[in-house]
């Protein structure tokens, strides 16, 4: 079992909040802002989008990079620029395989955040490409370079937006996105959050105490039967890694976005971990409040794990977070908060 990781600041830009705590506060009262992209569906129809209102109309990369450097500065509150140096920066992005993806975003980006802070990070700072499980991804490696003492803390932080017109058309060919003439998808965001992580401590704080991961064959693209096989051995295995059993935690949050395809999985997996019926077992899912907003999904769910934490809101000190690529991998976090 490893040392656990506190999480001890969130930034969060979304379409709902330009901070963590006013983005965590809409998630909760689920309140959304879709509004009308400039995109057209097959149909003719504008595209609903939840899109982040900034001061100029920036597009790309820019945004990308303006919402992340908005996301530091929150989370990075309070300590000097001359000690930002010190700390490495894992920035999560989208996978590859997505469509539309921004060209030379792995080239590109990390520069062009530390240009805007007028930052060089520390020489360990990395580009995690794996879309909606990069968090945990990162996570892992955050945990790796602080247990070698290469590292007193780690700066984690992700953007992604799918409001751009190739992925939007991909989707839309796939029927993937919601809309009046489909129940069954996603309505497409952006956002960029940070999260500041570094050993536990003795204060009040979420602990990150498991990560786990895995493939699942049976992915939303694939023809092979649904079984949840993948997710639920991300879970054990990030179970196993906290020393905890599914019915010792209290509630669920994941990367859900309206899809029934992930929803099915999220029950199947669920019903081969839970070996102790619990009469209650919440799952929470941000994007009914923020869209489907790629590799940001994961700072967003532990953004608000740690806003219901610290605020007294959430069902109890445990919580599983669990994260589906379209590509088949899955992720799962244990996370605990201790009082002090």
């Amino acid at each position: 079992m490893n040392a656990p990781l506190a999480i001890r600041r969130c930034g969060l830009v979304t379409s709902v909040g330009l901070s963590a705590a006013s983005s965590c506060a809409a998630m909760r009262a689920k309140l959304g802002n879709p509004t009308e992209t400039r995109f057209m569906d097959s149909g003719g129809t504008w595209i609903m989008g939840h899109q982040v209102a900034l001061e100029s109309p920036w597009r790309g990369m820019v945004k990308l990079s303006r919402m992340a450097v908005m996301s530091i500065n929150e989370a990075l509150a309070g300590i000097p620029r001359e000690r930002r140096s010190e700390i490495p920066l894992l920035l999560c992005v989208a996978e590859r395989e997505r469509p539309g993806r921004l060209a030379g975003l792995e080239d590109q980006l990390l520069a062009q955040i530390e240009s805007e802070l007028g930052t060089r990070f520390a020489p360990q700072s990395a580009v995690v490409p794996h879309g909606r499980v990069a968090v945990a991804a990162a996570l892992h490696q955050a945990r790796q370079l602080i247990n070698a003492r290469q590292a007193a803390q780690v700066l984690i932080v992700a953007a992604d937006s799918l409001l751009n017109a190739a992925t939007l058309s991909a989707y839309d060919t796939q029927e993937r996105l919601l809309n009046e003439r489909n129940s069954n998808g996603f309505m497409p965001g952006e956002a960029a959050g940070a999260i500041l992580v570094g050993p536990a401590g003795s204060g009040p704080e979420l602990r990150c105490c498991g990560i786990g991961f895995d493939i699942e064959p049976a992915h939303i693209a694939s023809e092979e039967p649904l079984r949840g096989d993948g997710l639920a051995r991300a879970c054990k295995a990030a179970l196993a890694d906290a020393g905890s059993a599914m019915h010792d935690l209290n509630y669920r949050i994941a990367d859900l976005s309206g899809e029934h395809y992930y929803f099915k999985e999220a029950a199947l997996a669920l019903s081969r971990t839970m070996r102790t019926l619990k009469e209650e077992f919440d799952l929470w899912h941000p994007a009914e409040a923020i869209g489907e907003i790629g590799a940001a999904s994961g700072i967003a769910v532990l953004a608000l794990a740690d806003a219901a934490s610290r605020k007294g809101y959430a069902p109890g000190a445990g919580v599983i977070a669990h994260f589906s690529s379209d590509a088949g991998q899955r992720a799962a976090i244990v996370l605990q908060y201790r009082e002090a």
